[in-house]
């Protein structure tokens, strides 16, 4: 059978094992071809090819149920449930998203793009199905470094908590997330990770027991007793411990060992309670390349299969932001000893890796622990240390309660730098970065800026740096800068809540906030062209707005419109309109934005073309509705 006539999970069924080996090596070749030609998650989908052929050879896929921590490592899940055929789509506009979704596939039982969320959705659909009646298999599938995730901890507990609620967890252990995991957990799983599979004690021990002279059953509570601890002797350290939370524990189990995931999954099929099954894989196992280099390799642009490079661009782009800001980050800490870089398991994405590597006692990374990172900077905030707490905007949600409460109530400075916030792009909904204005600027106490530039980015890092009032939050896009000339030192911190004008005019006021003020330039350009004269301002401040400013202008100008990558509900449009209605000033106000919708995967210059937020397509909006039109001829 050739992977392309896959169509069905249970396609799988009665293939022997040469057969499933077949179809290993051609997911790994399609997997290889597809993301090399336009990019994806790499290493993560290569490590599970033989862990999904096998559990799903042991499960009926029209009822059992199988939910994929995060979802870039279920590139494989995708190509054996029909999308074998556009798998070339893969994380392009109205392509095959690179995460999961309910309503792209039946097969697709719960979307994640955030870790550690799949046991406790697993819980929640085996708890359904008891209360319900039904029968069938419910599985989650989770990496060792979500493992880290608070989350998963408070869903194992949960579920060890109840004994006749059947849940096959499947643990995934690379000693990877996106770089390698760090903590307590990783360390005590890597222990085991060369450590022989042990069979356990079932209660055919005790039935063999009973059948001793002179016991029969009269020391049950006793043969309990020491049937359990001839178990804690018989189980590895680790698996101790999840037998000690009300799992039962198999593994680890070599993870491209077909007929042994298949015999182990089968077992723990027919065991009662929630049963963990240890799993050691190889991130981006049959690539040499991505098994040598297993951070890089995590996801990639396009590359050449041969050597693994990326392909060249056709013309030299400005410096990333996270290189800009990482830059200046470390040659402010250079001069700082107090400054301390907190990541979330995402050290190269941030670019805090540089700190790493040139001043390690000032870099922490948590693991996949947001919440945590939030309120340990709290508390180093309180000892006199400046942490500066460098998360994407669209898992830094996942902490929004330490903000209120650790940080903003304390009114403690911390410094938030929101990596990626704004259209990430190819990602799709779960990464998008824009809610952080809307969720940050309600708190009491919190100061909100963006940069219009990398040089911009580079002044706002020393007004955060050097911000002792309280916490503040800076907010950055993904991808490439403008080109503006850099300085490498003598940056000077902006007066905090003060915008600037860019450009004069009478007839319109544009306000833009971060990365939406090139577009206002460039719409106003155009606009002049067409004998409207606009005054652009670069807010950089969200919150405080600088009223000072905006009311009078607005006053005089008598039209407004506000630019904004981020959702309009709550965002920099609405504190504008807000600021406005509360110094009675009664002015037609345009807020241009992302609308209240979610924003699916594509190239983010595409998403911004499809939401109408290109400086063109501001101009001609404004011009509709400013310009009399003809009146139609009856």
């Amino acid at each position: 059978m050739h992977l392309s006539e896959v169509t069905h999970p249970n396609q799988l069924h009665g293939l022997s094992i040469h057969q499933l080996q077949q179809i290993a090596r051609q997911i790994r070749e399609k997997h290889l071809q597809t993301v090399a030609a336009s990019g994806g998650h790499l290493g993560p989908g290569l490590g599970v090819v033989e862990l999904t052929l096998a559990l799903y050879q042991t499960l009926d896929l029209d009822r059992d149920k199988v939910v994929w921590d995060v979802g870039h490592q279920a590139y494989p899940h995708k190509l054996i449930t029909g999308r074998y055929d556009r798998f070339d789509t893969l994380r392009q506009r109205h392509g095959v998203a690179g995460y999961l979704k309910r309503c792209e596939s039946e097969f697709d039982h719960f979307g994640a793009g955030h870790a550690s969320t799949s046991i406790s959705a697993a819980l929640g659909m085996a708890l359904a199905r008891e209360q319900k009646g039904e029968k069938f298999k419910t599985v989650a599938v989770i990496g060792d470094g979500a493992l880290t995730g608070g989350m998963a901890l408070e869903a194992i507990n949960h579920a060890g908590h109840l004994p006749r609620t059947n849940l096959l967890v499947v643990l995934n252990d690379n000693e990877m997330s996106i770089s390698p995991n760090v903590g307590a957990i990783p360390r005590y799983l890597n222990k085991m990770r060369l450590s022989p599979p042990m069979q356990f004690l079932t209660d055919n021990l005790e039935e063999q027991m009973k059948h001793l002279p002179f016991v029969g059953d009269s020391l049950t509570p006793e043969l309990h007793r020491i049937k359990e601890g001839m178990k804690r002797l018989a189980v590895p350290k680790v698996g101790a411990v999840f037998e000690e939370l009300g799992f039962t524990y198999m593994g680890p189990v070599d993870g491209h060992n077909l007929e042994e995931l298949i015999l182990t999954f089968n077992q723990a099929h027919k065991l009662p309670g929630p049963v963990l099954v240890h799993v050691a894989t190889t991130k981006g196992k049959g690539y040499a390349i991505a098994e040598n280099d297993q951070v890089g390799y995590h996801a990639q642009n396009p590359f050449d299969l041969t050597t693994g490079k990326a392909k060249p661009s056709n013309k030299p782009k400005p410096p990333d932001y996270a290189k800009v800001f990482a830059h200046t980050l470390v040659r402010l800490a250079e001069n700082n000893p107090n400054i301390m870089g907190i990541t979330a398991a995402m050290a190269t994405g941030t670019g805090l890796d540089k700190l790493q590597q040139k001043l390690p006692k000032q870099y922490i990374d948590v693991g996949i622990a947001e919440q945590h990172a939030v309120t340990m900077a709290a508390g180093l905030a309180c000892e006199g240390i400046r942490p500066v707490v460098v998360i994407y905007s669209t898992f830094l949600q996942r902490a929004f309660d330490q903000i209120v409460h650790d940080v903003c109530v304390q009114n403690l400075p911390v410094f938030f730098c929101l990596d990626r916030a704004g259209i990430v792009g190819a990602d799709g909904p779960t990464h998008q970065g824009l809610y952080d204005i809307a969720y940050l600027r309600c708190i009491p106490n919190m100061v909100l800026m963006a940069p219009k530039d990398e040089a911009e980015l580079q002044r706002m890092i020393v007004t955060g740096v050097n911000y002792t009032d309280g916490p503040i939050a800076l907010r950055y896009p993904r991808g490439s800068g403008h080109g503006v000339p850099l300085m490498e030192e003598g940056w000077e911190p902006l007066p905090i809540g003060k915008a600037e004008i860019l450009r004069q005019g009478d007839d319109l006021l544009l306000l833009g906030y971060g990365t939406m003020v090139y577009p206002a330039m460039q719409a106003a350009e155009i606009l002049g062209e067409h004998g409207i004269e606009a005054t652009v301002i670069n807010a950089r401040f969200a919150k405080p707005l600088d009223t000072e400013l905006i009311i009078p202008l607005a006053r005089q100008v008598r039209r407004v419109v506000t630019l904004e990558e981020g959702c309009l509900m709550g965002g920099f449009g609405s504190a504008v309109a807000e600021s406005l209605l509360d110094a009675g000033v009664a002015v037609p106000i345009t807020r241009i934005g992302v609308p209240d919708l979610l924003v699916d995967h594509a190239k983010p210059d595409e998403s911004m073309t499809a939401l109408g937020l290109t400086g063109p397509q501001i101009a001609d909006r404004i011009l509709k509705t400013m310009v009399p039109q003809p009146a139609l001829v009856s």
